[in-house]
């Protein structure tokens, strides 16, 4: 069986170590998978993916990605995942086309390749018409295709994606859609957070419930329906959803999620 792309082990962490936002958070993600991570407002979905991009330190547990930890290896640690944020950050006075150049350069991609990939990517996102356009000419939509093409153009080991479908137009979210699903063929790892569950049932192979800090269910549909004690079939992941975040807040980081503290 294939290790695992990323594993995460009874992670307790947040923003102050009095009062942590997440709680004995486990799971792994393995190659060829794409795992939906799913929560309300405050649940500790950000905060838990800040933890794997290296921005917070766990108070408690253990995160690995590629089988490194971020202390044992930050290279390799680092160079293993691409991220796409919820809002796009891009620099001002570069191009399009000087993106993608400048993440080619830091992922160590040889020409050939890039050029390949980028001339790919610049159809399939129908940015080509921008390529030569200042990031700070750009529509919040566009810059949103931006941030995924320069994820796209690394073709790393682990995907973790955060809200991507906001602003993009409906052909990006197509383009997006079926680019997940060519990678996930090739091997690679995918995390996605989104509010939007249809298109996570439609797509994930697994799917994680985090609800006040902690993981509710996980896993198949049938296994994540059968945590919520109902049936499963299409359409199913919503109700599913409803009825394990339907229960009242209580125990460690009730505060945090009551007061906004997760996210």
């Amino acid at each position: 069986m294939n290790e695992p792309v990323l594993q995460i082990d009874r992670l307790t962490g947040g923003y102050s170590p009095r009062r942590p936002v997440l709680h004995d958070i486990s799971f792994q993600i393995r190659p060829g998978e794409m795992v939906g991570l799913i929560g309300l407002n405050g649940a500790g979905k950000s905060t838990t993916i800040k933890h794997v991009l290296g921005l917070m330190k766990p108070h408690e547990g253990e995160i690995k990605v590629s089988g490194v930890t971020l202390e044992s290896d930050q290279e390799k640690y680092r160079s293993a995942f691409a991220y796409v944020p919820e809002s796009p950050v891009l620099f001002d006075e570069l191009t399009v086309e000087e993106h993608l150049r400048l993440t080619g350069m830091a992922y160590g991609i040889e020409e050939d390749p890039y050029d390949k990939r980028k001339e790919l990517l610049l159809d399939q996102f129908q940015m080509r018409p921008k390529k030569a356009a200042f990031a700070s000419h750009l529509s919040k939509g566009m810059k949103q295709k931006v941030m995924i093409m320069n994820a796209l153009l690394s073709e790393p080991p682990l995907y973790i994606i955060d809200e991507p479908f906001l602003g993009l137009d409906p052909l990006g979210i197509r383009s997006l859609l079926d680019r997940l699903v060519e990678v996930k063929r090739r091997g690679s790892a995918i995390l996605m957070s989104s509010h939007i569950l249809a298109t996570v049932e439609a797509y994930c192979d697994r799917y994680i419930v985090m609800h006040n800090g902690r993981i509710a269910a996980q896993g198949t549909l049938e296994e994540v329906c059968a945590a919520a004690g109902m049936r499963s079939g299409p359409g199913a992941l919503e109700e599913a959803f409803y009825e394990l975040v339907s229960k009242p807040v209580d125990g460690p980081g009730a505060d945090d999620q009551k007061s906004g503290g997760a996210r």
